[in-house]
C-alpha cells in the first residue's frame, strides 16, 4: 500500500469513515464534562480545514501548533492534514523563545495556539519572522476567547477562524499514503529540537500494529492518556488510536496533571485503556488513592522510559491492573517493542510488535548473539522519512531501512528485550560495563524508594564510579535512607556496580514528557 498513489487521507480515515458508516452519533471526545460525537468532530475538522484554506495555507506548508489537549487540537491537527498541509505540534508550556525557534525552523506562516500561550505571542513573533497569523484556540470547546495586549492584525479568534472559510469547500486534498503528513518535535533527553517528518500512512501503520494487534482496541474502548498529544506517544493514545476504531478519547488540557486530577477523571469517565509514563505510575503508587481507582481499566500502558519491575508489581498489587510496558520513539511514531496480555515479562520492554523488526549490534554494526548487549536498531513501515534540515544527524540515525535508536539492549533466549540505558549513559567501571537501568531497578526494589537515577562521577583518582540520586516514597531527604540503600545494594549488586554515594532529592530533572535528564545530574 505504501507505494500506491491511490488517494488516501489520514483525516478522512480517522473521522469521515465512521460518519459514512453510520456511526456519527458515537462519542468521539469527552473533555471538561462535555461529549462530542463523530458528527461534531467532523464538522469541527471541516471548519478548521476551510479556515486554513481561507488563511491561504498551501499543501505541504507547515502549520505550527501550540495547543493543549483539547477538541481544538483535534480540529487543527486533522484540519491541516485534510487540506494536505503539515501540522507541527509543539509543547505549549515552552517559553516563547523556544516556541519561536521551532516555528522558524518549520518556516510556518500560520500558527494555532491555546489561550494560555497568548502571553508569549510577542516573543514568538520576534523569533519567527515568517509567522503572519496566529489563531487563538480555546482549550475547552470551540468558543473564541478574548485576549488582551496582542499585536493588531496578527491574531484571529477561534470562533472567527472556524467560520472564515467557504463551508462548501470541504473536499480533502488528494493526498496518498506516502504524502507528507505531520512533523513532531524530538530531542530525546538532551539536545536541540529536531523535526521528525511523518507521512499520512504512518498513522495507519501504528494503529493496525500496536493499537489493534497489541491492545486489541475496539469501538467500545475509552482511551485516557496522561502523556500530552504534542508528543508521539500521546498523539497515538489520545487521537489516532481511538479514532482508528471509532472509540472515545478523554482529553484533559490541564498540565502538569496530578494524581488527584487523574483519579477524578478516571472516576467520572471510566476509561478502559490508561496510558502514562513510569514516573507517573510511581507517583500513583505513592498517592493515597482507593484500591478500586482503576477498576474500569482493562490495561495500563507505559512508555517513554522503561518501567521498573518493582513499579509494575506495586501498581498491579494495589490497583489490580496489568501495565504493558514498551519502548517507542518519535521517529517510529509509537511503540515497536512491547509486552502484551499474552507475552508479559515485567522489567523488560517485551518483544517486537508485529510489523517491526529489531536487532542488537556492536560498535562495528555486527549483530550480537543472544545475551550480549549492544545498540538497538529498528525498522518498520512507520519510520519517519528523516529530520527536517538535519542532514548530518539523518546520516547518523537512519541507515537504509534501519534506525539507530541510541538505546542499549540485550535480548534473551525467549525473545524478550531488556533496556540497559542510552549509549551515552553506560558506565565503564574498572574495565566492566555498568547499566544505570539495572542499578536503578535494584534501588526501586527498596520499599522506601519512589524513583532513582544513576550516573557516573569521577572519584578522587579520576576513576568513574556510579552515583545514585534517589527520591524517597515520603519525599524526605534523610541520610538514614542512604545508609540503608548502601547495605541493600551490597546484597544485590556486584561491587563495581554499587553506587559510591547516594543523594536524596525531592525531585529529579525531567523533560516535558517525563524522561529523566541524567546529563543534568552529572557534575
Amino acid at each position: 500500500m505504501g507505494e500506491s498513489r491511490e488517494q488516501w487521507n489520514a483525516a478522512v480515515w480517522l473521522v469521515d469513515r465512521h460518519v459514512d458508516a453510520g456511526d456519527g452519533d458515537r462519542a468521539a471526545i469527552v473533555s471538561q464534562g462535555r461529549t462530542l460525537s463523530y458528527h461534531h468532530v467532523q464538522r469541527m475538522v471541516l471548519q478548521a480545514a476551510t479556515g486554513l484554506r481561507a488563511a491561504e495555507v498551501r499543501q505541504e506548508e507547515r502549520v505550527a501548533m501550540m495547543v493543549r489537549d483539547s477538541p481544538a487540537f483535534v480540529a487543527a491537527f486533522l484540519g491541516a492534514m485534510r487540506i494536505g498541509a503539515v501540522p507541527v505540534p509543539m509543547n505549549p508550556l515552552l517559553p516563547g523563545r523556544d516556541l519561536a525557534v521551532i516555528t522558524a525552523d518549520a518556516r510556518a506562516r500560520v500558527a494555532v495556539i491555546s489561550t494560555t500561550v497568548a502571553d508569549r505571542i510577542d516573543d514568538i513573533l520576534a523569533g519567527a519572522p515568517e509567522l503572519e497569523r496566529i489563531i487563538i484556540a480555546d482549550d475547552v470547546m470551540t468558543v473564541g476567547a478574548a485576549v488582551d495586549s496582542v499585536p493588531d492584525g496578527a491574531t484571529q479568534s477561534w470562533a472567527d477562524f472556524l467560520i472564515s472559510g467557504d463551508p462548501t469547500d470541504d473536499d480533502p486534498f488528494p493526498t496518498w499514503f506516502e504524502s507528507p503528513g505531520f512533523w513532531l518535535c524530538t530531542s530525546g533527553s538532551t539536545g536541540q529540537p529536531k523535526l521528525a517528518m511523518h507521512r499520512h500512512g504512518d498513522i495507519r501503520v501504528t494503529c493496525e500494529t500496536y493499537s489493534t494487534a497489541v491492545l486489541k482496541a475496539e469501538a467500545n474502548d475509552r482511551f485516557f492518556s496522561v502523556g500530552p498529544m504534542f508528543h508521539a506517544y500521546g498523539l497515538g493514545n489520545s487521537l489516532t488510536f481511538p479514532f482508528s476504531v471509532g472509540a472515545t478519547t478523554i482529553l484533559e488540557p490541564t498540565r502538569p496533571p496530578t494524581p488527584q486530577l487523574v483519579t477524578d477523571i478516571v472516576a467520572s469517565t471510566e476509561p478502559t485503556l490508561f496510558f502514562c509514563i513510569p514516573t507517573f505510575y510511581a507517583a500513583l503508587n505513592a498517592a493515597d488513592l482507593p484500591g478500586d481507582t482503576f477498576a474500569s481499566v482493562r490495561y495500563g500502558v507505559s512508555a517513554a522510559e522503561p518501567l521498573p519491575a518493582e513499579t509494575f508489581h506495586r501498581f498491579e498489587e494495589r490497583y489490580g491492573v496489568t501495565v504493558l510496558d514498551g519502548i517507542g520513539s518519535t521517529e517510529m511514531l509509537h511503540i515497536y517493542l512491547s509486552n502484551s496480555g499474552t507475552d508479559l515479562r515485567p522489567g523488560t520492554s517485551g518483544v517486537p510488535v508485529v510489523g517491526y523488526h529489531v536487532k542488537v549490534v556492536d560498535e562495528d554494526g555486527a549483530e550480537q548473539p543472544v545475551g550480549e548487549p549492544g545498540q538497538l536498531l529498528v525498522r518498520g513501515d512507520s519510520m519517519a522519512t528523516g529530520y527536517w534540515c538535519r542532514n548530518e544527524i539523518n546520516r547518523a540515525t537512519f541507515d537504509g531501512p534501519w534506525m539507530r535508536t541510541g538505546d542499549l539492549y540485550v535480548a534473551d533466549s525467549d525473545g524478550f528485550y531488556t533496556y540497559l540505558g542510552r549509549v551515552d549513559d553506560m558506565l565503564r567501571v574498572g574495565g566492566e560495563w555498568v547499566s544505570p537501568a539495572e542499578v536503578e531497578g535494584v534501588l526501586i526494589e527498596h520499599p522506601s524508594v519512589l524513583e532513582a537515577a544513576v550516573v557516573g562521577e569521577a572519584d578522587d583518582d579520576g576513576l568513574i564510579r556510579p552515583v545514585a540520586f534517589v527520591i524517597a516514597q515520603d519525599g524526605g531527604t534523610s541520610n538514614a535512607l542512604a545508609d540503608e540503600l548502601a547495605e541493600f545494594c551490597n546484597d544485590r549488586l556486584a561491587g563495581f556496580k554499587r553506587p559510591r554515594r547516594y543523594e536524596l532529592r525531592s525531585e529529579l530533572p525531567k523533560t516535558a514528557t517525563g524522561k529523566i535528564q541524567r546529563f543534568r545530574l552529572r557534575t
